[in-house]
């Protein structure tokens, strides 16, 4: 069974930067390819951006391209989002994911493991 454990959300103001972190725990991360996910008040859970696991590869929603890079460190067994000029529209409720595969993949039906959520408010 994996376990994942994010953490890093907070309140930030507009422009601000913010780094989300996933620990992944009870299976080997490096056979995991992971993702990152959110959830505003009133939507649909919405994917952000996928990694494979060897880091070769990413992917993201086009309303993050350029603003947000996820990483991962296999060492640590943690996979990042760092997220810059923040803006009110991306509040939301963070979640990571992991799928057993060595490809990244965009669609919330691909991951099997999914973390508790970090709560990130962007106030104008």
């Amino acid at each position: 069974q994996v376990q994942l454990v994010e953490s890093g959300g907070g309140l930030v103001q507009a422009g601000d930067s913010l780094r989300l972190s996933c620990a992944h725990s009870g299976r080997t991360f490096s056979d995991y390819a992971m993702g990152w996910f959110r959830q505003a008040p009133g939507k649909e859970r919405e994917f952000i951006a996928a990694i494979s696991s060897s880091a070769r590869n990413t992917q993201y929603t086009d309303s993050v391209k350029g603003r947000f890079t996820i990483s991962r460190d296999n060492a640590k067994n943690t996979v990042y989002l760092q997220m810059s000029s923040l803006k009110p529209e991306d509040t939301a409720v963070y979640y990571c994911a992991a799928r057993y595969s060595r490809a990244n993949y965009p669609g919330q039906s691909g991951y099997t493991y999914w973390g508790q959520g970090t709560q990130v408010t962007v106030s104008s």
